[in-house]
């Protein structure tokens, strides 16, 4: 008599800082850029649950609440040899149970869409990827009212106050740690803050978001001195769709190679202007 083949069971867990690593294998092997510090960040920032079987984590997906009301989810990964059994739904069933009466937000790729169309999620918009090494890019050219300076922590409450008002989240927690991690630059109009935009190292390269402007010429202006100060460099730049800066990435060099479906599952927030978002901090985050 042969013996009966026994499967593995599929354990789920807590995300932990140590694992890092291998969420990073995971982004490799389904071709995204992650690098093991940027995976390392999104778990620092959010609620994370891995899949293992075996001891080995085959499967991850993140939640990043903001206040009571909404959270994005992300990182939502299953490996390419364990696709097609399941793992991915008993995942978003143990982050909805994580993330229990928020609205939920995500961006969605092709091969996502089915599952969270499943799961309850609706299109609400999009968000448009551009990257490419940045060329020979003019400084920005301010107009005699205007100024832009580098941003630091202590501007945290201020920066706060525009995002909040651009996404209708409390986003305070994220922007302290990209403050801190990466540079900002605030732009100034007769001495009042109207908008501001982040930099940081990111996958192949560096990432600009978010940007936060008034309106389109203040956000081009918060893009471009970014792309001025990186020529030569791989910049990316999460654009929501409708912003109105494609044109200009794609004339400095950084062409639209993805665009992703942003659903909702819930209520969408319901920001308070007059800033807006123009370019997110990230697919994942929001």
């Amino acid at each position: 008599m042969s013996e009966a083949i026994v499967e593995p069971a599929l354990s789920l867990r807590a995300a932990e800082p140590g694992d890092a690593a291998a969420c990073q294998r995971l982004s490799k092997a389904v071709s995204w850029p992650h690098r093991a510090e940027d995976c390392a960040l999104a778990i620092r920032l959010g609620r994370g649950i891995v899949a293992t079987l075996d001891g080995t984590i085959v499967a991850t997906a993140m939640s990043w609440p903001y206040g009571d009301s909404h959270a994005t989810l992300g990182m939502i990964i299953v490996d390419p040899g364990h696709q097609g059994a399941g793992i991915g739904k008993r995942l978003m069933q143990a982050l909805f149970a994580e993330v229990a009466g928020r609205s939920l937000l995500l961006n969605a790729t092709v091969a996502g869409r089915p599952l969270y169309e499943k799961t309850g999620f609706v299109p609400c918009g999009g968000v448009h990827q551009h990257q490419g090494v940045v060329p020979a890019v003019p400084a920005p050219a301010l107009n005699q009212s205007e100024r832009l300076r580098a941003g630091s922590p202590a501007d945290l409450a201020l920066l706060a106050g525009l995002d909040t008002a651009a996404s209708g989240l409390p986003r305070d927690k994220v922007l302290a740690a990209l403050l801190e991690y990466g540079e900002s630059v605030v732009l100034e109009r007769e001495g009042v803050a109207v908008g501001f935009s982040i930099l940081r190292r990111f996958g192949r390269g560096f990432a600009i978001g978010p940007v936060i402007a008034d309106d389109i010429a203040s956000a081009r202006l918060l893009t471009a001195h970014w792309l001025h100060s990186k020529q030569g460099e791989f910049v990316r730049i999460d654009l929501l769709a409708g912003a109105g800066l494609d044109g200009f990435l794609v004339e400095y060099g950084l062409a639209c190679v993805g665009v992703v479906e942003t659903m909702v599952r819930g209520d969408k927030p319901v920001p308070a202007g007059p800033s807006k978002i123009y370019a997110i901090i990230n697919q994942a985050l929001g």
